[in-house]
């Protein structure tokens, strides 16, 4: 059974990285960003907390202003750890790097709130 669950969660990885290296490229030039209030797509680069390299992640986000919420319901999303280990993020918006702080609170909803700078 355990083997089951790790070639379901292989399985979940590849399609994020496959999907997320087709959607990257067109959400860092700006397509479907949020507006300064709104829900849309964004680009969040975060510090790898092992290799300390930048990790770009596509996600949907919404804004309010230079607030950006961002979630998610899976526990192990490497993005997610990243933050907590490094809570100085950049957000994509429109083609331009904006640097953050991101806070983390974890739960049910893993909750990502950015203040932009």
């Amino acid at each position: 059974m355990e083997c089951l669950a790790d070639a379901q969660a292989t399985l979940t990885r590849n399609a994020f990285r496959t999907l997320n290296s087709v959607v990257r490229p067109a959400v860092l030039a700006g397509a479907g960003n949020p507006l300064p209030v709104g829900v849309g797509a964004i680009v969040l680069e975060v510090n790898g907390r092992v290799s300390g390299e930048p990790r770009q992640v596509p996600l949907l986000a919404n804004r309010v202003g230079d607030k950006v919420i961002v979630s998610t319901v899976r526990d192990d999303s490497q993005w997610l750890s990243n933050v907590e280990a490094d809570p100085n993020v950049v957000v994509h918006l429109f083609g331009e790097r904006r640097d953050g702080t991101a806070a983390v609170t974890r739960g049910p909803l893993n909750v990502v709130s950015i203040t932009l700078v």
